[in-house]
């Protein structure tokens, strides 16, 4: 039989178990940046619709098939990230917070029933391989366009940094893997 546990030890648990909620409000400013990225794809979207409807003149610029291929990927490029903070806002609550108690909810995302830290992070790393290489794949369609200067040096930077994040998710991928096998193998296990 345990000893009990004194007050003091009784109260500061219960304060370290109760602190999880400081973090509910950065969700809810994340769910505010979210409603930012909202008004963020409809300019783009203004954007795009309107260099269709007024093409700019030949030789004063990129022509218009170049405009709305950057325009689109500016809108992906919008909507991943609203992704990524979606995933952010209801995996980070529902794992560091509390339940969202969501089971019978027919629009409850897949990728909720088994969300942990692990597959979290292997999920915010491929969206940010993915929005790297929206911005990468812009830079490479953008650099033959004389309006805009990129130096090479800024063009291998980018690159460095995109190949960081595709290693990056591909270790986190690997150790949840690895991390993942050790639970199988030995069900018992604390992780």
């Amino acid at each position: 039989m345990s000893k009990p546990d004194s007050i003091t030890e009784v109260v500061l648990e219960k304060t370290i178990f109760a602190s999880r909620w400081l973090q509910a409000p950065l969700y809810v400013g994340l769910i505010v940046a979210q409603g930012v990225y909202v008004y963020q794809f409809f300019i783009e979207l203004w954007h795009l619709f309107h260099a269709v409807i007024h093409p700019a003149a030949p030789g004063t610029g990129p022509d218009t098939g170049t405009v709305i291929m950057l325009g689109v990927l500016g809108l992906i490029d919008v909507v991943m990230i609203a992704n990524l903070l979606i995933m952010v806002i209801i995996g980070g609550y529902e794992t560091f917070v509390s339940r969202l108690h969501l089971d019978d909810h027919s629009d409850q995302p897949e990728w909720l029933s088994h969300v942990n830290a692990g597959v979290l992070k292997v999920k915010l790393a491929t969206a940010l391989v993915s929005i790297s290489s929206i911005h990468l794949l812009k830079t490479f369609i953008e650099v033959k366009s004389p309006l805009v200067a990129f130096s090479n040096n800024g063009v291998m930077w980018q690159v460095i940094i995109h190949v960081v994040f595709v290693v990056s998710a591909i270790a986190l991928a690997w150790t949840d893997r690895l991390m993942m096998a050790g639970v199988r193998e030995n069900p018992g296990a604390q992780h």
